[in-house]
């Protein structure tokens, strides 16, 4: 059993909570844009959008197109920071738009916390914002280029202010692209002003000021000399910052959540800039990340999303007394580093040193244990750390979700190696069967590149084989983009023509369409256990959530019973309600596709729901299925 937290720390988490709550409403477009784009079952890289010029170079090419794309373009979302300011004095207005994955959704609620604290008030309109700072990606080239055509945008805005007399206005980017960048970012004909990287974003109100005027001189990292006006950067990494003491400004009627609970990457795969924007690998303090999880649990948040660049590497010493880190592999009389610490036939390009730590398995166990009618997810892991102890944990746990993110990248050993991805396709097969033993209804996804350096036909060959046998449920598919700093990119060629990247990629994304849809019909007749979203986009007398498995599910909006038995019979004194977004409902799928469709059997909660089927994902069919799978038995 987990100690708990401090009385001092569990007061102070709890006051900062309140003072960023008060009169705070981030836009829910930030995380709806983003979970649109994570949950799409297929993403494409776009093979006619513009490509980035040579690192060097200008961009007035991207200028010259002349539209600006539309606001909530591709991943890109709005969120805004409220907070009080003085009687009297003009607000202090800020607009963040976040581009990528969750962790730079969870990023941008940090950066309105710290917003918030300075006094910073909340637009959801680029156009009345005083400070406007694009929270970037730089996974992918596509990536980029949205944000560069968005930047274009942004400085008409800022020719605006100045026709209008209005104050200047400051343009910034943070994350990852800031950090690629750096430099290149303020030469980049004004288009910004402000650059901080993902571990600068305590110092942003002091990097506004200066583009501001309010502080002269150009320390850590300001520069200044632009037909005089200032600009500030900060992009140095950090070896220990977690954000661990800032409470993020989330929505106060958000049913879901996420929760960093480590930043950086270890991992140093040849295609993946990741390392060198986020920097290594360290890990929150475990009874923070609990306490923040129990916040969350008494505000009536649902589900929580643990996060991190390779979540299941966690690894906790802030309390027990060993050595963190990482060692270069073969360091050590040890014969074999990894047979303790990762998944059977798994290696890294560094030793593990985790003796003594409290490891993903405890982490994942104490969230779990702080609210049993609590969903828990996590991404975005590395297989290598699917270690028995984490899947044990994943299993016992009715309130941590089955469905098991497993990036496998190629299916061909050859360029697994290539990619130092650590594994062979033996391995990963090996570890996907072990899964599905351990947690027989999990579902699992994947991300998958095409056209890396050297890949031959023989390797996409094998790399359709592994979408095809493994039975993917939900697959991210790309084709590559060399990204500078990258070992790829010091070692290798990007060799693969683009025409055959993208037949290559149109071939697997058919492949793992073929398969969905056969899951997808295959899920006719099962019961699941749904949290309720709200309405769906389509119809207005429908509802919408997803499933154990993260599967979307829209069902009729009518009154159902308010218990669940199993049986269908309702409660015993006939008692109807409506459901409402934070409910938890059993649901019966009727019809597959894209988005399963349902009808609603009654409101539940976990445990219910768990202890009539054993699972809130259980495998058996219900209905006429039932009875064709009991036909196709015996005629077998």
């Amino acid at each position: 059993m987990l100690a708990r937290c401090s009385p001092t720390l569990l007061s102070h988490l709890r006051s900062l909570a309140a003072a960023t709550a008060a009169g705070i409403r981030t836009s829910s477009s930030a995380a709806a844009g983003n979970t649109e784009a994570a949950h799409s079952n297929v993403a494409l890289a776009n093979a006619g959008s513009a490509r980035l010029p040579v690192d060097g170079l200008t961009l007035q090419h991207f200028l010259r197109r002349g539209a600006a794309p539309n606001q909530h373009e591709g991943a890109a979302a709005s969120a805004a920071v409220a907070a009080a300011t003085a009687p009297g004095q003009p607000a202090r207005l800020a607009y963040i738009e976040t581009y990528g994955c969750q962790m730079n959704v969870n990023d941008s609620e940090v950066v309105l916390a710290v917003l918030s604290q300075a006094g910073y008030g909340r637009t959801d309109d680029p156009s009345a914002a005083s400070v406007i700072l694009c929270n970037t990606c730089a996974i992918r080239e596509n990536a980029e280029a949205k944000v560069w055509q968005r930047l274009g945008f942004y400085k008409n805005l800022k020719a605006a202010a100045r026709r209008g007399q209005r104050p200047p206005l400051v343009v910034g980017v943070l994350g990852c692209m800031a950090e690629r960048l750096k430099q290149r970012l303020l030469e980049s004909d004004r288009l910004v002003d402000l650059v901080a990287g993902p571990d600068a974003y305590r110092d942003l109100p002091r990097l506004i000021d200066i583009v501001q005027g309010g502080e002269s001189g150009s320390e850590g990292g300001a520069a200044s000399g632009r037909g005089g006006r200032a600009a500030a950067m900060n992009v140095q990494l950090s070896a220990d910052e977690t954000y661990a003491d800032i409470v993020p400004v989330r929505q106060p009627d958000a049913h879901s959540a996420f929760v960093s609970i480590m930043r950086g990457c270890n991992n140093m795969c040849s295609f993946c800039i990741v390392p060198y924007t986020r920097g290594r690998e360290r890990s929150r303090p475990l009874q923070s990340i609990v306490e923040e999880v129990r916040m969350l649990s008494e505000q009536g948040v649902k589900e929580v999303t643990l996060l991190g660049q390779n979540v299941n590497s966690y690894a906790d010493f802030s309390t027990r007394p060993a050595a963190s880190g990482a060692a270069p592999a073969g360091a050590g009389a040890e014969e074999d580093p990894f047979a303790r610490v990762y998944a059977r036939g798994f290696r890294s390009v560094y030793k593990p040193r985790r003796d003594g730590a409290a490891a993903f398995a405890e982490l994942l166990d104490a969230a779990a244990e702080v609210d049993p009618e609590m969903r828990i997810r996590f991404t975005s892991p590395h297989p290598k750390d699917f270690s028995d102890d984490v899947l044990q944990v994943i299993a016992s746990r009715p309130n941590v979700c089955k469905q098991l993110h497993m990036p496998a990248q190629s299916g061909s050993t050859y360029m697994l190696d290539r990619m130092r991805r650590g594994y062979t396709r033996q391995a990963y097969d090996e570890l996907v069967s072990h899964v599905r033993t351990v947690i027989p209804e999990v579902a699992l996804s994947t991300d998958m590149i095409v056209g890396f350096c050297g890949e031959r036909e023989e390797d996409h060959a094998a790399s359709l084989d592994l979408v095809a046998s493994t039975g993917y449920d939900q697959a991210f598919l790309f084709a590559y983009s060399m990204r500078d700093k990258t070992h790829a990119a010091r070692h290798y060629q990007d060799d693969v023509p683009e025409d055959v990247k993208q037949r290559r990629l149109a071939e697997i994304i058919a492949t793992y369409r073929q398969v969905l849809h056969r899951r997808q019909e295959a899920e006719v007749g099962r019961r699941h256990l749904v949290l309720v979203e709200g309405r769906s986009r389509r119809s207005e007398a429908a509802l919408t959530g997803r499933t154990d498995t993260f599967k979307r599910v829209v069902f009729e909006d009518l009154p159902i019973p308010a218990g669940y038995s199993g049986s269908g019979d309702g409660t015993p004194d006939g008692s109807l309600v409506r459901l409402q977004p934070g409910d938890y409902v059993a649901v019966e799928v009727t019809a597959g596709g894209g988005t399963l469709q349902a009808r609603p059997l009654a409101r539940t909660t976990l445990a219910e729901f768990v202890a009539v089927h054993g699972s809130a994902a259980p495998l058996q069919l219900f209905g006429p299925a039932a009875g064709e799978q009991a036909l196709e038995s015996a005629a077998g």
